[in-house]
C-alpha cells in the first residue's frame, strides 16, 4: 500500500501564502493524475485542482488565480502553491494520485490549512 505524505500545511494571516506538498513512500507508476482536495468544516470534500501527466491543469472556480498546482515527475510529487489565502480557505487538505486504469488512487492523510487573522 503506497503512503502519500503531506507536508507545508499551517496557520497564516489572511492574504498570506503557503506551500503544499505530497509525495509518495516509494515508487509508483508513471502518467498519473495528481490532485488536491478540501475539506472545510461541515462541508463536503471538494476538488482544488489536479494536473494530469502532460501538465495541464484544472482549478476550482474559487480558487482560480490565487492557486497553481505542479509537479515534479522525478520525484513523483505533486505542490500546491497557494497565494492570496482567504478565510474561506480554511480545511483539511488532502492530495490524490490515481490512474485511468485505478480511478481511486491513493489518498495523504491530510494537512490543516487555516487561514486566521
Amino acid at each position: 500500500q503506497v503512503q502519500l505524505v503531506e507536508s507545508g500545511g499551517g496557520l497564516v494571516q489572511p492574504g498570506g501564502s503557503l506551500r503544499l506538498s505530497c509525495a509518495p513512500d516509494r515508487s509508483i507508476p508513471t502518467n498519473s493524475i495528481m490532485g488536491w482536495y478540501r475539506r472545510a468544516p461541515g462541508k463536503q470534500r471538494e476538488l482544488v485542482a489536479f494536473i494530469n501527466s502532460d501538465g495541464s491543469t484544472n482549478y476550482a472556480d474559487s480558487v482560480k488565480g490565487r492557486f497553481t498546482i505542479s509537479r515534479d515527475n522525478a520525484k513523483d510529487t505533486v505542490y500546491l502553491q497557494m497565494n492570496s489565502l482567504e478565510p474561506e480557505d480554511t480545511a483539511v487538505y488532502y492530495c490524490n494520485i490515481r490512474w485511468t486504469w485505478f480511478p481511486r488512487g491513493y489518498w495523504g492523510q491530510g494537512t490543516q490549512v487555516t487561514v486566521s487573522s
